[in-house]
């Protein structure tokens, strides 16, 4: 990875910290509405806040026009079900049955599933031993960070299910990482706009079927799904997209390793939750 850009480190340490923060947003929000309401609000939000980018800077959708136009459309509408409305739906219907640190371990092995797709679908991400190494190491971290607890049965009836949810979220993940690098050249911004778009088209329909439509919001829950929807969906699926394009699929899981901590930090500033002794180690 010495080849990296510094702009990428910088990105991804940046979405580590977005998206670490945004478990502790996600806790005040569902004091309001339904899992898939917050999946819901946080999409539509981010898709607003990237089309108005993309107005503001005068640029467009991609085209839909046959040939390569309709295969980016269609890499764009994978990457919507894969990143975004499928992986959200899960986790947020699977923890309400299992602890969220086995949800948090499950996302810190998104990089190990994702070295056997690059290592077959994107040419130069080859896995190696030093790599499979370091995500080893990696994830390891988190279970520790985590804890023995993670991995303890909360009793409820649907928990088998749900930890397959949680796995089934992860896979989901590090499928849409590899689709975003095999997407066809286009405008990062356009892509990600496209991709939030597609996203909203899917995730809101079934809040609304199974949610049906929220009767109140508490300023403290509307001011959480403001920031889900513009940092860690917005511009974090602009983030997204500019690292695995330009770093790869491999590079980009390194987030996954970034958030569980961060999460644990800021749990505790803005929670006032306990900070374990073993985030140290």
């Amino acid at each position: 990875m010495n080849d990296i850009a510094p702009i990428n480190w910088l990105r991804i340490g940046a979405l580590g910290l977005i998206w670490g923060a945004s478990f502790a947003f996600i806790s005040v929000a569902l004091r309001d509405v339904g899992p898939f309401t917050v999946a819901a609000v946080r999409i539509t939000l981010g898709a607003a806040f990237l089309l108005s980018l993309l107005r503001i800077k005068g640029l467009r959708l991609p085209s839909a026009a046959p040939g390569p136009g309709r295969k980016v459309w269609a890499f764009a509408f994978c990457m919507a079900l894969f990143s975004n409305a499928v992986p959200f739906s899960l986790l947020g219907w699977a923890q309400q049955s299992v602890a969220s640190g086995f949800a948090g371990v499950c996302m810190a092995a998104v990089p190990l599933l994702i070295l056997p797709l690059a290592h077959v679908f994107v040419p130069g991400e080859r896995m190696h031993l030093r790599r499979i190494g370091g995500f080893l190491l990696g994830t390891a971290g988190v279970v520790v960070l985590i804890g023995a607890d993670a991995f303890a049965s909360t009793g409820k009836d649907m928990e088998s299910l749900a930890r397959l949810a949680c796995l089934g979220a992860a896979l989901c993940y590090a499928t849409g990482s590899i689709l975003t690098r095999l997407c066809p050249p286009v405008p990062l911004l356009a892509l990600a706009a496209a991709v939030m778009v597609l996203a909203a088209g899917m995730i809101v329909p079934v809040a609304v079927i199974v949610e049906g439509v929220p009767d109140t919001l508490g300023v403290k829950g509307a001011l959480a799904l403001l920031y889900l929807g513009l940092l860690p969906t917005g511009v974090a699926q602009l983030l997204l997209v500019q690292v695995t394009r330009e770093a790869g699929p491999g590079f980009f899981g390194l987030v996954n390793y970034m958030v569980p901590v961060w999460s644990v930090i800021l749990g505790a500033v803005l929670l006032s939750e306990a900070v374990p002794p073993r985030l140290f180690l």
